[in-house]
């Protein structure tokens, strides 16, 4: 199950609802602050509200620095507080679990709506006057709506009170799913074996009596409703509740009574904590990319900027073989960077660590290697090698010891006979290491050209700012990572090749979904060029296969009721199906001719 695409109304530069389908690769297009960034910060402000329960957002802890809402006053549309932010999340037919699976396999396509405001259910009713939002101007924002729309046609509404309690204000009764559902739940509930349509047409007014006796209490961003059932049928689902014949329409309403709290209360526990999973796995990833310092073993965990900033990816790349193999690999390619550079680990330890380490062990070695000498001499088969190597020795050192002399020299050749100095000097490394078990580790860069090892700050800023990007794609699985500018510092030839990364992370094993905002031409061609390729049957050797189903071009400008959101289809020939508003990509051409 997926988020499918969003609704926004009412925050920041969007004013009447705007539809943003999330496809495995979905681009925001768009001319500066038309209103593209929104889309993302519109689900890292979800994504707060789930982990902190806090809707007056001043900044979000996975926007790092990049995200600053200021607060609901600030983000609400045209700064209008009467207005409620509206965030809609539109979900594919809905597995459930429970006893709704009972009732029915699949919720059709669903889309759960939540308005964040101040208003009858705030804290205070009204704001006092300020300029930074409620947190400062005495008010607090929270869910003032919830609503459920099933195949386009809502279902029910939660709005409210001045309590802060959410109640249940307006069902539609003869919507088709309920009907479908309130059939099942008769049928499985009760001893009736079949309920004719009338017979559902005429619960009409009990379900009207039992609407306002239903109550939710929001629970972070998605409320949670306790049904609360009278009389008989307390309890397990399992009840089953006996409808006689000359009884028969008072026995279907009391079912009705029992089952109906519970069945809307299972739908929105259903729908709420598959939003809630996927929400959570949400990754974004900031337009400025952290610059990391030069020794990467000291860059600070715990900086708020350190997911959306894209720090962590460094730490990903130094403790993660698998990820440093993958990125190694992009980096080296000499058709892509043209300077093959090589990410290497290695340890770190201090001199006052190392010096009494490796006199320790220098003695121990050397001891070693004396008793094999001598246990080797008085064996009469000694290795001819050996053998010859003793006997320069002995025959120089009758002529005097010292640096330089012939002695010297000989006893050197005999040290290096059966002794792999690299070899005992590596693990003599390795084992402090291990014995230490505190060593620190470092990450570097190899310049594969000339063996020299640099730092990230020696090469240029491109690397530092591609790096997180191919992180997010190669370390995560099944995630939605939003990305701004992922093309910022890089060459077009490198922007272009970016597509290919997305592609293989979206459409391979990994299965995550981008949504990537960026004025990149060349990101777009590649991702085009792909489907055409697919399309053709000429589709190069290891790149995933692309429809164009598989990827949303979306082009946000400004109207006159805020930021508008526009589709631009893309044809199996990796064309576009109409042209570009406001004539965006049409500048080369201008430049051209």
């Amino acid at each position: 199950m997926t988020i499918e695409a969003l609704r926004i109304a009412n925050f920041k530069a969007f004013g009447s609802s705007q539809r943003v389908p999330l496809k495995p690769i979905t681009l925001l297009f768009g001319a500066n602050s038309s209103g593209k960034s929104t889309v993302l910060h519109a689900l890292a402000l979800a994504h707060h509200a789930l982990e902190d329960g806090a809707f007056d957002t001043q900044r979000t802890k996975i926007g790092g620095e990049s995200i600053d809402l200021g607060g609901f006053s600030r983000y609400v549309h045209r700064r209008d507080r009467e207005r409620l932010v509206e965030l809609g999340f539109e979900l594919a037919p809905v597995r459930a679990w429970g006893r709704l699976r009972e009732l029915i396999s699949e919720l059709p396509r669903t889309t759960a709506e939540v308005g964040i405001g101040v208003g009858s259910g705030g804290r205070h009713q009204a704001f006092a006057e300020g300029d930074y939002g409620p947190s400062q101007g005495g008010g607090r924002a929270s869910v003032e709506r919830f609503a459920l729309e099933v195949d386009n046609r809502p279902l029910f509404t939660l709005s409210a009170r001045r309590s802060g309690q959410l109640r249940l204000d307006q069902f539609d009764h003869a919507h088709p799913v309920f009907r479908r559902l309130l059939d099942r739940m008769l049928t499985l509930g009760t001893t009736a074996r079949q309920i004719s349509q009338d017979e559902i047409t005429s619960l009409g007014d009990v379900l009207d009596e039992l609407v306002p006796t239903m109550r939710a209490r929001q629970r972070d961003l998605f409320p949670r409703i306790t049904p609360v059932v009278e009389g008989e049928g307390d309890g397990a689902w399992a009840d089953f509740l006996n409808v006689r014949k000359e009884s028969r329409r008072e026995d279907l309403a009391k079912a009705t009574r029992v089952y109906f709290p519970r069945i809307v209360a299972d739908v929105v526990r259903t729908l709420s904590l598959t939003l809630d999973r996927r929400l959570r796995e949400l990754h974004y990833l900031g337009p400025l990319r952290s610059f990391p310092p030069r020794h990467l073993t000291f860059s600070q965990a715990h900086d708020s900027n350190w997911h959306a900033g894209g720090g962590y990816a460094w730490d990903v790349v130094r403790t993660n073989s698998a990820v440093r193999e993958r990125v190694n690999q992009w980096l080296g390619d000499a058709e892509r960077l043209k300077t093959p550079y090589e990410l290497r680990v290695r340890d770190l330890l201090a001199t006052d660590v190392l010096s009494p380490e490796l006199a320790l062990r220098f003695s121990d070695t050397f001891e070693s290697l004396a008793v094999r000498l001598l246990s080797e001499q008085e064996d009469l088969d000694i290795p001819e090698p050996l053998a010859a190597a003793l006997d320069e020795v002995r025959d120089r050192l009758a002529h005097g010891y010292g640096p330089g002399s012939r002695a010297s020299v000989a006893v050197e050749d005999l040290v290096h006979t059966p002794v792999d100095a690299d070899t005992i000097v590596e693990d003599w490394v390795k084992g402090i290491v291990r014995s230490r078990g505190d060593g620190l580790q470092d990450l570097v860069l190899i310049d594969r050209r000339s063996g020299t090892e640099v730092s990230h700050r020696d090469v240029g800023i491109g690397v530092s700012q591609v790096l997180p990007v191919l992180v997010s794609a190669y370390a995560s699985e099944r995630s939605l990572i939003a990305i701004e500018q992922p093309e910022i510092h890089l060459h077009p030839a490198l922007q272009a090749e970016l597509g290919d990364v997305f592609l293989e992370s979206a459409l391979g094993d990994s299965e995550n979904r981008f949504l990537i905002e960026t004025h990149s031409e060349h990101l777009i061609l590649r991702i085009l060029r792909r489907i055409r390729e697919t399309s053709d049957g000429e589709l190069p050797k290891g790149n995933c296969p692309v429809k164009p189903e598989d990827v949303a071009v979306l082009y946000v400008q400004p109207g006159a009721e805020g930021a508008e959101v526009v589709h631009i289809p893309i044809t199996p020939e990796g064309d576009f199906e109409q042209r570009w508003p406001d004539g965006f990509f049409a500048d080369r051409a201008k430049e051209l001719f």
